[in-house]
Parts: structure tokens; sequence; C-alpha cells
């Protein structure tokens, strides 16, 4: 198994010599009901999970690549590009799974039949698959150099936000009586859901991704894209076949 002897994130330097046994997991479920058959339909030419794989394989970072899924369809298109394949119990494969018991069923599986115990898990979700080629290996050293124990990728955001507490609409991140110009607006983020890099100590004590020190990595604004409806599925074609580098 091959470690990831990791840089600064400006990549000016090398700031550790440690090798880092990272496991790449991407929950895939069979059972999509917005979009029948997302993670096996074809985005820019290829199965949507697919992107999600390359790009795990493409990252320097990442040691090995398990893809939980309990669809026959999934698994195949898993191992043709790539990926191991683990398959998930009836029992945390339904519409209210969370991923966190996904993801502790792979690590629980491959503790169990093979001993491994990975030192960072890279959890992707490929309906989020706008991703630059380095996003990944960016985000774990991120991570590493913070001394965080998690860390969540996020998209820039700035725009006027309402919201209705009891009942009663108001303004959230400005006063609308002194209204601010755009570029004054406070710095907000939102989670895009593309890229999570935790110590798997983080999932077993907490059963959440995050936990302990968190760090976050900034991604692109349209990596904001999650694919849930049509209309998301036909912007983020749009946009993978026109403007998006993925170099």
């Amino acid at each position: 198994m091959n470690g990831f002897r990791h840089t600064s994130v400006s990549g000016a330097e090398e700031v550790n010599t440690n090798l880092v046994h990272t496991l790449a997991i991407i929950p895939a479920r069979g059972g999509s009901k917005g979009i029948p058959h997302k993670n096996i339909r074809l985005l820019d030419g290829k199965p949507l999970l697919a992107h999600t794989i390359e790009h795990a394989r493409q990252a320097q970072s990442v040691t090995r690549i398990i893809v939980s899924t309990d669809d026959v369809e999934i698994g195949a298109i898993a191992q043709q590009y790539g990926a191991e394949v683990v398959w998930r119990p009836a029992e945390i494969s339904g519409d209210t799974a969370s991923s966190e018991s996904a993801l502790v069923h792979v690590l629980d599986h491959l503790a169990k039949t093979e001993g491994h115990r990975p030192d960072l898990v890279v959890f992707l979700q490929c309906t989020a698959p706008l991703r630059h080629r380095d996003d990944i290996d960016r985000a774990v050293q991120t991570l590493l150099e913070t001394e965080a124990d998690s860390l969540l990728s996020l998209a820039p955001f700035s725009h006027f936000l309402w919201h209705k507490p009891g009942g009663q609409l108001q303004s959230l991140n400005f006063d609308y009586h002194q209204r601010p110009r755009h570029q004054e607006l406070p710095v907000c983020f939102m989670e895009n859901g593309s890229i999570y890099v935790f110590k798997p100590w983080v999932l077993r004590e907490t059963g959440n991704r995050l936990g302990g020190k968190i760090a976050y990595y900034e991604m692109s604004a349209l990596s904001a894209i999650d694919i849930d409806t049509p209309e998301d599925w036909a912007l983020c074609e749009a946009i993978m076949s026109t403007v998006w580098q993925r170099g």
C-alpha cells in the first residue's frame, strides 16, 4: 500500500514526511427517487459515480477507494472504473439510512476481514461531482497542516438572506433598513457536500463525520451544485461541458 508524503497547500515546500494511509469511501445506493438510477446515469459521457471514482484515483493522498453500495449495477461500474466494493446490508440501504452508517460499516468490514485501519478517511459524495483535479489532495493537506481532526469542503456564498423565525419574515445576514453594497456582505460559506476528511476515531466516538478540531477547505462557488433534481442535473452537465476546467 502506498502512503502520501504531503507538502504544504501552496506546494512550496515539504512540511511532513510521515506516510499517511487514506481510505476514500464513496456511498452510492441504488434506490434514488428524484432521478431514477442517478448514480449510474451518464453525466457528460460517463456514469455519475465514475467522476468521483476518477477524482479519488487522481489524488496522490488516496491509497484505497471503496464504493459502498447495495446495487449490483453500481457495484459493476465501481469495479469497472477502478474502485473496490463493499456490499451494504439492507438495514442501512433505505431512504432514511445515514451516510455515517455506511461509513462505519465499511470501516468495520475492513477491520474485521483484513485488519485494515486507515489513518484518514476521505468521504466523497458522487452527487457533488464538480471538483478540480487537486481538490482532494489539498483538502487532505489542509487537515494535516492545521492538525485538525476533521474537515469539510465549503463554497463561498454571498447573497442577501431572509428567514422566518416564528413565522415573521426577517433579514438574516444584513439589515434591510441600511442595505449594504453586495460586496460588503459578511463572508459566508455553504457546505457543498463534496469532500469530508476525518480521523476514524471522530466517526466512531461521535457518530458524525465532523468532530474534534474542524478545519475547512474552500472550493469554487460552482462546486455547491448538488445533484438532487433533473434541474440540478441539467445545470451540472451544462457547466461540465462548457466552463468547468478539469485540470
